[in-house]
């Protein structure tokens, strides 16, 4: 990126810490979600409250803080981000099975009518794997195809909805292809494992796009090693979901269909 952008907001100290309390405000809910389905239920398992905990901070370091600060300026940060909010944070996220969690600590009402929504047609749409797909890897080829990447870095608006985006279509594409939380419209482990074929594709080919054609605004060796962090970085992360993806597959089918009645 050119060197006279300017980041979008001047973080200090204080700002940083303002700005996280968000992102401790959710820790702290969770964890109190936690405490109120321990009640009911045998122990919330320790290694998945570390796994939303880490999953939050790197969706926070990806926002705010040094990373957020240089990713103006610097395409490798940048980077850095997008592996952050929209890869490593919805995985650890999802592994920490927070709709499980939620659904345990609510009452049956409300849990009820949550189940009800999960189970809706929008949700079953939205969460199919292609759909999933396109919103995911098809948003970043928009992303960095386009003046969408140089328009974002000027308008705090579509800064925060491309954010927003990467975010969220990284955890639906995520739970998309491994089930950790119930899941009420369950694809079969051969579509999924296909369709994760084509993403990781789709999200390679793309780093090697932005090697050779770097977004606009964005000097040449800046956005070679920006491509060359996504192609790796984003081909050790992927891996992790084809790894469980295949045990889940191996272990067979008959667990993840008691979670899913967990929703009937």
């Amino acid at each position: 990126m050119h060197t006279h952008h300017q980041p979008i907001s001047e973080n200090n100290v204080f700002d940083t810490i303002i700005l996280s309390i968000p992102f401790m405000f959710i820790i702290f809910i969770f964890i109190m979600a936690v405490y109120m389905a321990n009640k009911k239920y045998q122990r919330w398992p320790v290694y998945r409250i570390v796994f939303f905990i880490v999953g939050i901070l790197c969706i926070a370091s990806a926002l705010i803080g040094p990373i957020a600060e240089r990713a103006h300026t610097s395409f490798q940060a940048h980077m850095i981000m997008h592996l952050l909010l929209g890869m490593l944070g919805p995985l650890l996220i999802s592994l920490s099975a927070p709709m499980t969690l939620v659904l345990r600590s609510l009452s049956i009402k409300h849990a009820r009518r949550l189940s009800k929504l999960l189970k809706s047609a929008y949700v079953q749409f939205i969460c199919h794997p292609i759909t999933a797909t396109i919103l995911n890897i098809g948003g970043l080829w928009v992303l960095y195809t386009t003046d969408l990447f140089s328009m974002m870095h000027s308008s705090i608006i579509i800064y925060t909805l491309v954010h927003l985006h990467i975010f969220l279509a990284g955890y639906v594409f995520t739970i998309s292809m491994i089930y950790i939380d119930p899941t009420p419209h369950p694809t079969s482990f051969y579509l999924r494992a296909c369709i994760l074929v084509i993403a990781m594709a789709g999200h390679s080919i793309l780093s090697k796009w932005i090697y050779a054609n770097p977004p606009a605004g964005v000097e040449s060796t800046d956005a070679e090693l920006g491509g060359m962090m996504m192609y790796y970085a984003g081909d050790e992360i992927d891996l992790v979901i084809v790894v469980i993806l295949c045990y889940q597959f191996f272990k067979g089918n008959s667990y993840w269909a008691k979670k899913a009645h967990l929703l009937s």
